[in-house]
């Protein structure tokens, strides 16, 4: 009884800052830090229409945006890095230690190492201030977290399968396709969910690229609220960001099973 209460209290203690964030949501700018408790006073329900429509441009367009962002990411990343993770994992080439040890050096990189010769790159091919910087390197398998992970699955899996696949005449694209990507499923939803979660609070890379308000996500549409200068539109700030919860934690809350069998077959081995 008391463990259940403990928990209780340190779950009560870890959900305060989002009930306060829901709670400030329709509350009075002036009534948000002035009445700082979780009841307002009097209810505004008005800031989240004040919110949505924006200052010129509906936050509607945000979400789009990032919705769209946030799926391109997910199709690339779960196509390159399945592809590259079964090379690894299944095939024999020169060097192959060896670049699997170089895919893994690249997570230990910084972002704020690659920011300039990858902007100088995309600047030169004019896709500045456009969406194809931000989604088109997962096409090419460029997080190597997302290969190790499924490199661990797959060494999960008994190479049994595809001996038996390859004496049945399966070439080794055929293997990959009948045999590997149906038992790969729940580290591709791991990579799903994380690619997309990952993608759609991505602020720092957009912030970058970005410059038209009309290519806006939603961490960037967030950010039109707050004004260093002058008044801050707090009301409607919290109320677009109650919004902007909406779309990862629904996605987690249905693959959440698979999220966690992914990550915890990912640790053993064959």
């Amino acid at each position: 009884m008391v463990r259940h209460a403990l928990i209780a209290l340190c779950c009560l203690v870890m959900a305060y800052p989002l009930l306060w964030l829901v709670s400030s949501s329709v509350k009075h700018d002036t009534d948000i830090f002035s009445a700082p408790g979780l009841l307002p006073k009097s209810w505004d329900f008005g800031n989240y229409a004040e919110g949505w429509a924006g200052s010129g441009t509906s936050f509607g367009t945000f979400f789009v945006n990032s919705l769209f962002l946030s799926c391109a990411t997910v199709i690339g990343n779960v196509v390159s890095c399945s592809l590259a993770a079964y090379a690894f994992a299944r095939l024999r080439f020169p060097l192959r230690r060896f670049w699997f040890g170089l895919m893994l050096l690249t997570m230990m990189l910084p972002i704020h190492v690659t920011l300039i010769p990858q902007y100088t790159l995309f600047h030169a091919l004019g896709l500045v201030n456009s969406f194809y910087p931000l989604f088109v390197p997962h096409f090419f398998a460029v997080d190597g977290f997302f290969v190790f992970l499924m490199v661990q699955f797959l060494r999960t899996l008994p190479t049994e399968l595809d001996e038996a696949a390859r004496l049945d005449g399966c070439h080794p694209g055929q293997v990959f396709w009948h045999i590997v990507l149906p038992l790969l499923r729940p580290a591709l939803v791991t990579t799903a969910i994380f690619s997309f979660i990952w993608s759609y609070n991505n602020f720092f890379s957009q912030l970058i690229y970005l410059n038209d308000t009309a290519t806006f996500t939603v961490p960037l549409g967030l950010r039109q609220f707050l004004d260093a200068a002058g008044q801050s539109s707090w009301g409607p700030l919290f109320a677009m960001s109650v919004l902007s919860l909406l779309p990862p934690f629904a996605l987690f809350l249905v693959f959440q099973r698979w999220i966690i069998e992914g990550i915890a077959t990912t640790g053993g081995k064959s």
